[in-house]
Parts: structure tokens; C-alpha cells; sequence
């Protein structure tokens, strides 16, 4: 059916980054370029009474120290801007910035910051969202109200005055209390989540450089277009002026979606009119940078006999930190809280809440990671209370074609119950087993993005006849490009081979909102396909004129134009190529992509009329054994089934199943960020535990194909499913195996032989 999609195509930037020829941020080097280093709060909360930085300033070899009063005081923020380049007053946590030096190397730069000398006021902290809520607590942010919101990400803002809820919301579908009232059973529990983070392999780094007036970043960015508009706001420029590129980005995962460094940089490149680079070292990621939005979850649902689901109602408690990044994720939950279930009535409340801890961001699923965990280790419990088979109550209440989801969308194209069958019979549900062996399942799923986002692309051809593609979305490591390249090959007619892209560099490269929520398939995918879908019309129209036959009757073979009807027809795309230029006519096809704003809340002509593709679906299954002694959890099997269209790679997809399994196992069993009044107390890889290749269990990816209609070639998104289910999955196996329920993540050898010496 296909000639390049659905081939096992490897990564066509792999051997450049095995070969260490990929420039990443820390490579980026420039004549007479400085080291920049920031100076960091060392308290939680607290006044800024003086900063002296005179004998910083005389350190030879340093060019430049600044502090608030030397940048602008605009305020800026992924989702609200409630952030300064610099602390004015007040610091909020331990890690916000308070000044920066350049130098002319990495130690002047060090010993230039301690002999910055900041004398601070200590003031009551608040690190628990939920005393956080309550009237009396500190206060994190005393002008909260004063904020403005950013473009695009936060059109249903909605904060408390006078409290450290920035934001709250209510997302509700018929009479929930009635429904619950009605019910047979009600089931009522709380779950929680710990703070984790991204664990990228490539740590933060910016370079900035400011000559004539323009300022050019490069910056291991996820989306270069939405960064730039921040940048420009903050410094009161035009966009214009500001050049972002995107450096070879190892890894993201949500944690390099907004500036971190990019601010600091320009500023200290303004000053000394030389280039800056700024590298965060591995304690300053989990200090300073951030993590995922943790959440207490309360979640009451009500069942009929029969194990038909009739009402859920969720309230969710977020943890931001200081900064509001975690507003997106605590939308999220409004969307997909409920989970893939048909549900008639349900109401969910997100309570986004500040606090004087490392700040919380997107973190791939952003939101569904949490309330996946709470849904899912209830519909367990649920199931064995009703004495119904775990699997056979999810395929029993699962969404289906014509089912309608929490947004309203009709729902349509999805595999969700074929996902969690052969997931189950891969790890043998219902088969015997051992002594303290347990089996448990997960389904998973995704809407598509929530606020209205775009993507573009631009395909032209060159004269040999290979063809250039141009993307504003960043590579970050989930193998866009070759999945991107492999589109337009398909489309095209050409070899893979013959495709070269270029991406993610606001001077060249169309808009695109960026890399984040599974979407550069589908939606930079799409815009591919358009883009060369125009420029093949373009080739063949010319072609026709040359010819004089009927375009119909042409069609493209090896880079060269031919035609059936008149066999001896063998025209080069040089030709044809060479023909445009000299009728000053050049090939350029454009692409554009999106969805509709479905945020729930927003008003309906914000919303657009048509509903918004690329839902994703999926399950995991699990095998695991309990060791009752210890309570170590070892994971034996994983099996991630996922509905993800018509397979563009395989070798990429399962690559990003297999990646996304491995990262769901850390957040089940291992990771949390530790805090001691405030501080992070295990900031290294020494003291942070994460998955080695020792624990990593066989793990089975599995492809289940029902393609989209509105996706390239029937192709949907697939780079967050795969961790999203392994927490509860892992949690129902443990039940399974040694009988004991926890609610508290990570499932620790503490955590678990505790529940288990509470049993007996």
C-alpha cells in the first residue's frame, strides 16, 4: 500500500549523534564567547535587603555581574506571568535567581558568585498544597491578582483572590450528585502523586548573542516560536529582532518547554556586548529548573450492580511551586480525568496551588499521569469489591466508536478495547501463576492538545531533485525527523534519502506551536503531507506544460516524470525544476495543521465548530513479584499495546513505547524529588533513583492499528501514552500478588512491606 511508510527506517539524524557531530546547546561555540553562571536563592522564602557585588565585579576575568536593577522588571511565565528575570523583593524558593555573572571561564564565573553578598529576611514558607489552601498561609505571591496571562496557554484563568490558588475550575456533565445518590454503590478514595523529574539526558543550556540590535539565542528548546514570544515581550522587543534556534535537544519530555536560561543569557549579553552561554550543571535541573505537578487526588464514583459506571466526581489539589507552570496539567485533569469511560455524569475541580518549592511544568502527559493513577488503581478496587473480573469491568464501561467524550467530541477511530486484550494476553491474564506473583492492568488515553495550536511546513525541491523541508517544531529525541521525512518521501514519490529537513529556526522555518502533547506526527505530519501534496501538484502542472499531457496522466518514479499512457516519456525533475526557475515560477509548497481550542471552559467561539483529532489509546498490562519480606517490587513482563493510526516507523514507535514503559516504571516504583523545608535534598543521579538496564524488565510493545482519517497516511500521536498507565498497573499487580492497596506513590520496599505487616 505504501512505499516508505510503515518501513523500519532508521533515525536519519542517529549516526550524526552516536558519531558526537550533533551540536547541542554546550557545543555551541563563538569567538569571544563568555560563561555566564546564576546565583541562586539559598531559602525557600524570604525579603531582599541588599545585594552587593562590587568585589564580584573586580574578580579579574569577570566582565559582567547583574541583578534586578540592572534588566527589565516585566514580568513574563509560560502560563501566567507572574516571574521576573531576576528576583526584585522577594524570593519565592530555594533556587530562584537573584543575579548573574559572565566571565571569561567556567571557574571566574564560580568564584565571581561567591563573592556576591545577599542579605536576606527569612518568611514563613508554605511546601503542602493543601495547608497552602488554607486561610492563613503564607502567602507565595501577595499581588497574584496584578498577573496577566499568556497568550495561548491560560484563556480560562481563573484565581482566587487573597489565596495561593492561582488557579481553579470546575468541568462538570449532568446532575453528579443525583447520579451518585442513584447509584448502587459508591466507592470513595484519595490518591497521591510525588514530584519527579524529567531526567533529560542533556542538562539546560543557552547561548545568546546581541550584534545590531538583533538577538540571536540557541537553545535547547521544545518550541522556538512560543519562547520567542516570550523573550520579546520581556525585553520589549520586536519578534523580529529575536532569532531563536533550536540546538540538537537531548531529551525533554516537557521539562525544556519554557525559558530557563535563555533570559539570563541575553541579559548578560546585552551588557557585555559579547556572546553567553549558560550551562544548568545536574544539581542546579533538580533544583532550579523543574518538575512534574504533583497532585492529591479525590476521586468518589458511583457503580450499579451490574458494573455499569454512573457517576464520577474528582477533585484535584496541584502543587505549581512557586512559578504557575503547573496550570496546564492541572487543566489537563479537567479534560481526561475521567478516564476512556462512558460516564453520563461526572464533575471534575482542579485547584492549582503555590507553594515555596521547585516549580512544577509539563511532564510528558502533563496532568494524565495523575489522575491515570487514581482512576485506574480505583477501577481495581471497584472490580474486586463487585466481584467482577478487572478486565471485563474496563471493557464493559471503555469508550467506544459513537460514544461521545468529555469535551463532547464524538469519538471514532479508536482501538482502545483491542489494545487492552492483547495487552492482557501477552502477560497471560487469567492463566495460573505463582506465589506472590500479580497481574495488573491499566488502560491509558490522551485528547488532543488542549489549547488550539498549529503547525506549519514549507517543501520545496532542489535541482537534483531532492527536496527541503522546512518545520518550526524542535526534534527532541522522540525521531520526528525521520517519521517527518518518511511523510514527505511518501508523499513525494521520492527515497527517503532525498528528503533533508530543516527545523525548529524562527528566521527560516514556518510557525509551529512546538513539541509537546504527542502532536508533531499528527499535526506537523499533516502540514508535511499538504506542503508536498502542493509542490508535487506544482512539479507536475510544469511538467504537463512541458509535456503537453494532461497532469492526470503523469505521476512521479525515481525522481524522474512518467507516465503510462505514453511510455517513452523519461523527464528529470532537473528539467523540470530548471523549466520553474526560468519562468520565474519556483516550487513551494505550504502546509498548515491544527485542532480547535478544547479547553473545557472556553467559551464556544473560541472552541471552533469541527472537533479537534488525534485522541490517543492504549493499555498496559504488568506481571510482577512481591517479595513479603522486603517489600522490593520486581517487575517481570511489561506489555504497552497502543492505538497509534497507521505506523509511520515501527522501529521509532516502538522506541518511544518501549522509552515511555521504562520512564512509567521509574514514576511507579523509584523516582521522587525530596524535600527538607523547602530544599531539595537529593539533587544528583547518585541520590535520585531512575530505572537502570538491571531492572528493566522484557518489556512487549504492541501496535494496534486503526488509522485516523485526518492524520498523514491515518498516522495519530503516541510519544506520552506509554508511561501514563504503569503506575496503576503495577499497584493493581500488587494487590493481585500479596493483597494490599496503596495509594501513595512511589510503591516503595517502605511503603509496601509496611502495608503488607498492616495486613497480617
Amino acid at each position: 500500500m505504501f512505499n516508505v511508510i510503515g518501513r523500519p527506517i532508521e533515525r536519519v539524524d542517529g549516526k550524526s549523534m552516536v558519531s558526537g557531530r550533533a551540536v547541542y546547546g554546550v557545543d555551541v561555540r563563538l569567538p569571544g564567547m563568555l560563561c555566564g553562571k546564576v546565583l541562586r536563592s539559598p531559602i525557600p522564602h524570604g525579603k531582599l535587603l541588599h545585594i552587593d557585588v562590587e568585589k564580584a565585579r573586580k574578580l579579574p576575568g569577570v566582565k559582567a555581574v547583574i541583578t534586578a536593577k540592572d534588566v527589565p522588571s516585566r514580568r513574563f511565565g509560560f502560563a501566567i506571568q507572574d516571574e521576573t528575570i531576576f528576583a526584585i523583593d522577594t524570593v519565592r524558593y530555594v533556587g530562584d535567581a537573584v543575579a548573574a555573572v559572565a566571565a571569561v571561564d567556567e571557574e571566574t564565573a564560580e568564584d565571581a558568585l561567591g563573592l556576591i553578598d545577599v542579605e536576606y529576611e527569612d518568611l514563613p514558607a508554605v511546601f503542602d498544597p493543601e495547608k497552602a489552601c488554607l486561610d492563613g498561609a503564607p502567602l507565595v505571591h501577595e499581588e497574584m491578582t496584578s498577573y496577566l496571562p499568556n497568550r495561548g496557554r491560560s484563556p480560562t484563568w481563573k484565581p482566587v483572590p487573597g489565596t495561593n490558588i492561582i488557579h481553579q475550575a470546575v468541568h462538570a456533565k449532568g446532575d453528579v450528585e443525583a447520579a451518585l445518590a442513584k447509584s448502587d454503590f459508591v466507592f470513595e478514595d484519595t490518591f497521591r502523586t510525588s514530584q519527579i523529574h524529567h531526567c533529560y539526558m542533556e542538562p539546560h543550556a543557552a547561548v545568546a548573542q546581541v550584534e545590531s540590535g538583533k538577538i540571536t539565542v540557541w537553545s535547547c528548546a521544545q518550541e522556538v516560536f512560543p519562547i520567542r514570544s516570550n523573550l520579546a515581550n520581556l525585553f520589549g522587543v520586536p519578534e523580529s529582532s529575536l532569532h531563536i534556534i533550536a540546538t540538537k535537544v537531548g531529551g525533554g519530555f516537557g521539562g525544556k518547554i519554557a525559558p530557563r536560561l535563555e533570559q539570563h543569557a541575553i541579559a548578560l549579553a546585552w551588557k557585555t556586548h559579547k556572546p553567553v552561554k549558560i550551562v544548568m550543571t545536574r544539581p542546579e535541573e533538580f533544583t532550579a529548573a523543574a518538575g512534574s505537578a504533583p497532585a492529591v487526588v479525590y476521586i468518589k464514583t458511583g457503580v450499579q450492580k451490574d458494573g455499569t459506571l454512573k457517576a464520577r466526581e474528582m477533585r484535584f489539589i496541584w502543587d505549581t511551586g512557586a512559578y504557575s507552570e503547573g496550570l496546564p496539567p492541572s487543566n489537563r485533569a479537567l479534560k481526561d480525568g475521567i478516564g476512556p469511560y462512558r460516564l453520563p455524569d461526572f464533575k471534575i475541580t482542579t485547584t492549582l496551588v503555590y507553594t515555596n518549592k521547585l516549580r512544577a511544568t509539563p511532564l510528558r502527559g502533563l496532568g494524565v499521569p495523575e489522575s491515570t493513577w487514581a482512576v485506574e488503581s480505583q477501577m481495581d478496587m471497584i472490580a474486586h469489591r463487585l466481584g467482577i473480573d478487572p478486565l471485563e469491568f474496563r471493557l464493559k464501561n471503555a469508550l467506544d466508536d459513537g460514544d461521545t467524550n468529555s469535551v463532547g467530541d464524538p469519538v471514532y477511530s479508536i482501538g482502545l478495547k483491542q489494545c487492552l486484550r492483547e495487552a492482557a494476553m501477552e502477560i497471560g491474564w487469567g492463566k495460573p501463576k505463582g506465589k506472590n506473583i500479580g497481574r495488573g492492568l491499566a488502560l491509558i488515553s490522551k485528547t488532543p492538545t488542549t489549547t488550539g495550536s498549529i503547525s506549519g511546513a514549507y517543501v520545496h525541491f532542489n535541482e537534483d531533485g531532492s527536496a527541503q523541508v522546512l518545520v518550526g517544531a524542535s526534534e527532541i529525541g522522540q525521531g520526528s525527523l525521520v517519521a517527518l521525512s518518511q511523510i514527505a518521501a511518501e508523499e513525494l514519490g521520492i527515497p527517503v534519502e532525498s528528503v533533508a529537513i530543516v527545523s525548529a529556526d524562527t528566521a527560516v522555518c514556518p510557525f509551529d506551536q512546538g513539541t509537546f502533547s504527542s502532536r508533531v506526527t499528527l499535526y506537523t505530519g499533516m502540514a508535511v503531507k499538504t506542503a508536498a501534496a502542493e509542490a508535487k501538484k506544482q512539479l507536475l502542472e510544469i511538467a504537463s506544460q512541458m509535456t503537453e499531457i494532461p497532469e492526470r496522466d503523469l505521476e512521479i518514479d525515481q525522481q524522474k516524470i512518467i507516465s503510462r499512457k505514453h511510455p517513452e516519456l523519461n523527464l528529470s525533475f532537473r528539467e523540470v525544476i530548471e523549466r520553474a526557475h526560468t519562468n520565474m515560477k519556483p516550487i513551494l509548497g505550504k502546509g498548515w495543521a491544527g485542532g480547535k481550542g478544547d479547553w473545557p471552559g472556553l467559551p464556544h467561539k473560541m472552541q471552533g465548530k469541527e472537533p479537534t483529532p488525534g485522541s490517543k489509546y492504549g493499555a498496559q498490562a504488568v506481571e510482577v513479584k512481591v517479595d513479603e519480606e522486603t517489600g522490593v517490587v520486581t517487575i517481570l513482563k511489561m506489555a504497552s499495546a497502543h492505538d497509534a493510526g497507521q505506523t509511520v516507523n515501527p522501529l521509532a514507535l516502538d522506541g518511544q513505547i518501549v522509552g515511555g514503559s521504562v520512564m512509567g516504571m521509574g514514576y511507579a516504583l523509584y523516582e521522587k524529588i525530596q524535600f527538607e523545608d523547602g530544599k531539595v535534598i537529593n539533587p544528583s543521579f547518585m541520590d535520585y533513583k531512575i530505572p537502570s538496564s538491571h531492572e528493566v524488565p522484557e518489556i512487549v510493545p504492541i501496535r494496534v492499528e486503526v488509522p485516523l482519517p485526518e492524520g498523514p497516511f491515518g498516522a495519530k500521536g503516541a510519544g506520552e501514552l506509554a508511561g501514563l498507565g504503569v503506575a496503576p498497573a503495577v499497584a493493581n499487580a500488587i494487590f493481585d500478588a500479596v493483597q494490599v492497596r496503596i495509594k501513595q506513590l512511589p510503591l516503595e520496599p517502605e511503603t509496601v512491606l509496611d502495608a503488607i505487616e498492616r495486613k497480617t
